[in-house]
């Protein structure tokens, strides 16, 4: 377990390093002295659960669903944990997100969306999850790229398919 320490700066320090490894009983720990700290940004906009959901932490993830933290928090370039679950590739985690209550058509500071990283890096499973829980597919992100076309330009002809066969 992580030291709790006694500042607040320590606390917020240790809720990021207890997000980023799964350590539920320091989150615990830390919601109990300050519920808040469950939402706070790190120096680079990464909220908890953004850490927990990048390094693939499922229950570290649920427990800070469970205490209704804010599921569409974005970081300093606009990015949201379901962003994060898209690019890294965890399936789970993006349903579990989109079941929690996040938007799927969010737009980071460049344009994109969750489904613009599906289709960048192949992630199908992702990108039908998207699309099944509303996703616009035909969103430009600030370079007037839709999703479609990184697909394509990606040279990745089942995305390409997937996504132009949507209704």
């Amino acid at each position: 377990m992580i030291s709790l320490g006694s500042t607040s700066a320590q606390h917020s320090s240790n809720v990021f390093d207890a997000a980023r490894i799964g350590d539920i009983a320091t989150l615990r720990a830390l919601a109990a002295a300050d519920p808040d700290t469950l939402n706070s940004h790190d120096h680079k906009g990464f909220t908890p659960l953004i850490l927990a959901i990048y390094n693939d932490q499922q229950e570290a993830s649920e427990y800070l669903l469970s205490q209704q933290v804010k599921t569409n928090a974005q970081d300093n370039a606009g990015n949201t944990a379901l962003m994060g679950a898209t690019f890294k590739g965890y399936a789970s985690l993006a349903k579990l997100l989109i079941q929690s209550g996040a938007s799927v058509n969010i737009r980071n500071y460049n344009g994109a969306t969750a489904l613009t990283f599906a289709a960048t890096f192949g992630r199908e499973e992702i990108a039908q999850i998207l699309l099944n829980n509303g996703a616009e597919l035909n969103v430009k992100d600030a370079y007037g790229n839709t999703p479609l076309a990184y697909a394509k330009s990606q040279g990745n002809e089942s995305m390409v398919a997937l996504l132009q066969n949507q209704p």
